[in-house]
């Protein structure tokens, strides 16, 4: 959500621009800051961000997305495996088109992993969400990869696998081009003026890692409402009751409104619950700026269902932000709100009224702590 000020926005972010009367009612009422959800010297992806802002310390508990990923899917890793990401995407004349394969669907994407499984061997691929997929390397090495989203637009050459496990990903990578490249569903898409996914991209591999149970950590029962993988995987591992949605895409259409009323009744078993919506980060990859205030608009709606339950405390932020102009993840503090923790002189939820805020610069580890604090 968070962004950088827009020539086409009059020089405002997309958050300053969209009509958000309920996030400025929290940063109005309550207290803002800035946060630091991406340690020194790690990436800036949505594995680090969420685990630092769920009060675990990816030095400690990071070995990858992938097997983040499994941990939502139910694959069992052996001691040995590596689990990679593995997006389905569209390369063609050698450069990275589209990270998500024009967002190919759920079904689209079963009918070609299935295809493409039977034609591996010794590696198992697995589909999950969409262009969100799963790819096992029994006794894997790992590999140094790249995020298909960081290059749309760029060759792939530059960022194609290397070391450890890259000759077994590249020959994997070979064989999903010929298997996709005639393979129905593509013929379909084509036909309908959508892009094809011309093959796989696997990243973010690692082994199985053992995160501290949240109860245990906190005090406190916890609940997970998204809808990608990789955070109910977080959720899974720390023992998080995840709450499926229906509705719930992680795409632009998703049902912003039945989280927060499924949140709402969450908080009848449960102590804390973190409402995951994954909107407005796809509108900073596509590059849209009224996709995005129209994601940040449709999640305010949903935060006014929340606000009218009483005696809660309420924080609002984003993971990271992904600006529209450069269409990927960024290292900076992100704004954040909280009601329930005191009063400042914040007048609404933007970025840079958040940087006025009385809490300054956190870091992500002292984020938790604070929100379940008595004070």
């Amino acid at each position: 959500m968070a962004d950088e000020p827009l020539e086409e926005l009059g020089g405002c972010t997309p958050l300053e621009y969209a009509y958000t009367p309920n996030m400025d009612l929290i940063a109005r009422e309550g207290r803002c800051g800035l946060l630091r959800t991406v340690p020194e010297g790690f990436e800036p992806g949505s594995d680090i961000a969420n685990l630092s802002i769920l009060g675990y310390d990816p030095a400690e508990s990071y070995t990858g997305r992938g097997p983040l990923e499994a941990a939502s899917m139910g694959v069992a890793l052996a001691e040995n495996d590596v689990a990679y990401r593995c997006n389905l995407v569209t390369v063609r004349e050698g450069t990275m088109e589209d990270f998500n394969a024009g967002h190919i669907t759920s079904a689209e994407g079963a009918d070609l992993l299935r295809a493409l499984d039977a034609a591996l061997d010794g590696v198992r691929v697995y589909p999950g969400i969409g262009y969100r997929n799963l790819m096992v390397v029994p006794q894997g090495r790992g590999a140094a990869t790249t995020p298909p989203h960081d290059i749309v637009g760029q060759p792939i050459e530059p960022h194609l696998p290397r070391d450890g496990d890259a000759a077994l990903l590249l020959r994997c990578m070979e064989t999903s081009r010929e298997v996709f490249a005639d393979h129905p569903v593509n013929r379909a898409r084509l036909r309908e003026g959508r892009l094809p996914a011309t093959q796989i991209w696997p990243w973010g591999g690692g082994k199985k890692p053992s995160l501290e149970a949240f109860e245990g950590r906190f005090g406190l029962r916890g609940g997970m409402i998204s809808a990608v993988d990789l955070l109910n995987g977080i959720a899974r591992l720390a023992g998080m009751e995840v709450i499926r949605v229906p509705g719930a895409t992680g795409f632009l259409d998703t049902d912003y409104g039945a989280k927060a009323r499924y949140a709402i009744d969450a908080l009848g078993h449960l102590d804390f619950v973190y409402i995951h919506v994954e909107a407005p980060d796809e509108a900073g990859h596509m590059g849209d700026t009224e996709e995005k205030v129209r994601a940040i608009e449709r999640l305010d709606e949903a935060i006014g269902l929340v606000l009218e339950e009483p005696d809660l405390v309420v924080a609002v932020l984003p993971d990271h932000p992904t600006p529209v102009r450069i269409r990927t993840h960024t290292t900076d503090p992100v704004p954040f709100a909280v009601l329930g923790r005191g009063r400042d002189t914040a007048r609404a939820f933007t970025e840079r009224e958040a940087a006025r805020g009385s809490f300054g610069v956190m870091q992500a580890r002292d984020f938790l702590p604070m929100l379940i604090s008595k004070r």
